[in-house]
């Protein structure tokens, strides 16, 4: 009995012991279990991440998930954080520089004098000159369309989008078509099958995106010439831009005409997770900032419900954020094993920079996604744009001081 008795005292003591230990030992795990992250503007400070590789001098061959090799070969470098591109006629191309310059590359080689005729670009952070799109009947009348950040005055800036002609040297006859309201970012463009044209626009942190009445993330609907269509889903209404296609967006970095069913296909940056390609249906609203599949850059949750009736949910998403940027259908056939798919530029992912790719997303024939691909992961390069050239081969723009054009072409 005496001998159960201290046996029960003992363990209790320990118990007590080991509590206590716990206790003390608790505040220091506490602080032990993360290591304190600094915060710039309510956004953690990104690492160092995995540094850049210098480009290969010579081209390079890569197997891939569907048994089809591919090689990568440096087209063009020397640009300055390139941002779009677009063929002309003959395969030459013409690449806007963020900080406001537009080059041509022909045959194969950059030409060191800029494009004359760009108008004046408010270049700062991630702003500048941004997308290029040729018209659908370029080869009639020439006509160029840029989207830039405008200038308003000081600390004061916009979207804008300018039209002008080629002349096979310069642009000239440039004029702004059409200045957004309420709008910042990024701003892609596209032309639909009907000859309307696409534009997108930045959505940011507020509730810009929700409200009708600015041009702030949102997808807009235009003629040629800039003015809004009649049959636009919103106009005629009160509290409504004219222009406004579609609402709910956060910051758009892809756009692009789904070659089989005419619908215009879309992809923004959700916040830290939640990028996402989207269809676009005319007058929807797409959730941001009320719903979303990412976290605040803190760390929360954007939102509590990621999926309401509501709005129009995805057709693909991606969570940790790979920074999407870019956005094409390949439909050639040097590439066989990949017609059909869909393609997208990653500039980093989980916010890790130095982990930039091209990813590739296989569908069915209900555009229902099947499998995905992580595509040049070993070149660690930011990809921007991409987009399929008139060879049917794949060409990329590389985000980088010394950005790139990349071209993706079956190996053998």
């Amino acid at each position: 009995m005496i001998q159960r008795l201290i046996q029960t005292v003992r363990r209790r003591t320990a118990r007590v012991a080991c509590v206590a230990a716990l206790a003390a030992w608790a505040p220091a795990a506490a602080g032990l279990a993360q290591q304190t992250v600094p915060f710039r503007n309510n956004i953690p400070v990104a690492p160092n991440g995995i540094p850049p590789l210098p480009l290969p001098t010579a081209p390079v061959t890569f197997d891939t998930a569907e048994g089809q090799k591919i090689r990568v070969v440096v087209v063009a470098h020397g640009l300055s954080h390139p941002w779009g591109l677009a063929f002309l006629p003959g395969g030459d191309m013409l690449v806007t520089e963020r900080s406001g310059q537009l080059r041509v590359i022909r045959n194969g080689v950059l030409d060191p004098v800029p494009v004359a005729g760009v108008p004046k670009v408010q270049a700062q952070g991630l702003s500048g000159l941004m997308d290029i799109a040729l018209h659908p009947r370029f080869a009639d009348n020439g006509y160029v369309y840029l989207t830039y950040t405008k200038p308003l005055g000081p600390d004061k800036t916009t979207l804008a989008l300018a039209r002008g002609k080629w002349d096979g040297k310069a642009l000239t006859n440039v004029n702004d078509i059409f200045i957004a309201e309420g709008a910042g970012g990024a701003a892609r463009v596209a032309f639909g099958r009907d000859g309307s044209l696409y534009m997108t626009t930045g959505g940011g942190a507020g509730d810009g995106a929700q409200d009708g009445n600015n041009h702030g993330g949102k997808v807009l609907r235009l003629k040629d010439d800039g003015t809004a269509p009649a049959d636009n889903p919103f106009a005629g209404k009160p509290g409504y831009k004219p222009e406004v296609f579609t609402l709910g967006h956060r910051n758009s970095m892809g756009l692009a005409l789904h070659p089989g069913t005419g619908e215009m296909w879309q992809n923004e940056n959700g916040p830290n997770g939640g990028d996402k390609i989207d269809v676009l249906h005319p007058g929807s609203n797409y959730g941001w900032p009320i719903s979303s599949y990412g976290r605040t850059y803190p760390g929360p949750r954007q939102s509590d419900a990621p999926w309401q009736a509501r709005f129009e949910q995805p057709v693909v998403y991606w969570v940790p954020s790979i920074a999407v940027s870019g956005l094409a259908f390949y439909t050639g056939n040097k590439l066989p094993k990949w017609k059909g798919d869909v393609f997208v530029g990653a500039m980093r992912v989980g916010e890790v920079p130095g982990t930039g790719h091209l990813e590739r997303i296989l569908f069915n024939d209900k555009m229902e996604e099947l499998r995905r691909e992580s595509l040049l992961v070993p070149l660690r390069q930011r990809i921007r744009d991409v987009r399929q050239g008139p060879d049917e081969l794949l060409y990329l723009l590389t985000d980088e001081n010394d950005g790139a054009v990349l071209r993706i072409e079956p190996a053998s």
